[in-house]
């Protein structure tokens, strides 16, 4: 007997009856939060806009950009979503040319990467859930040649990302 009912809604975590004015717009012409040499990251919802319960990021990846190698999360399931041009995803079996609307869902220690190995520009939206501050781990990424090795080891397991 599973725990987990798919007919079943969370457990309500607002008490209120007439609801509230927070929903936050962004527009898709804002500037990227961060641009990392071949990426530029979109912070669309953080975990702490979130309070933790998701984050999403939009990024958009220059001809021949290269991310993350085979790794997996233990505190995470993460999603991609591919929104334009042709983005390589691996699923821990095989990659996939990945195009506009395809989907790879990650479920919590799944193997996966990404990369853009298309020759054109492309995007995609990334989702963590339960949300993690990964802000700091992409903008971090790019000082990893300055740290050492344990400095290195300590910062990919401070941000939930084990290698293979």
């Amino acid at each position: 007997m599973s725990l987990f009912d798919p007919h079943a809604y969370p457990a309500p975590r607002y008490s209120g009856d007439q609801g509230e004015i927070s929903a936050r717009y962004r527009s898709a012409s804002a500037e990227p939060d961060y641009t990392a040499p071949g990426a530029d990251y979109h912070y669309l919802s953080t975990t702490l806009s979130t309070k933790g319960e998701y984050g999403l990021y939009r990024v958009d990846m220059g001809p021949q950009a290269v991310g993350p190698s085979t790794h997996f999360h233990k505190a995470m399931s993460e999603a991609f979503f591919v929104l334009s041009g042709t983005m390589r995803l691996f699923d821990g079996e095989k990659w996939i040319d990945a195009t506009s609307g395809d989907h790879l869902y990650v479920p919590v220690g799944g193997l996966h990467a990404f990369r853009n190995e298309s020759g054109e520009p492309a995007s995609m939206l990334m989702l963590f859930a339960p949300g993690a501050p990964r802000e700091e781990y992409f903008e971090g990424i790019t000082r990893l040649g300055d740290l050492t090795d344990a400095e290195r080891a300590e910062f990919f397991l401070h941000h939930d990302s084990f290698f293979v």
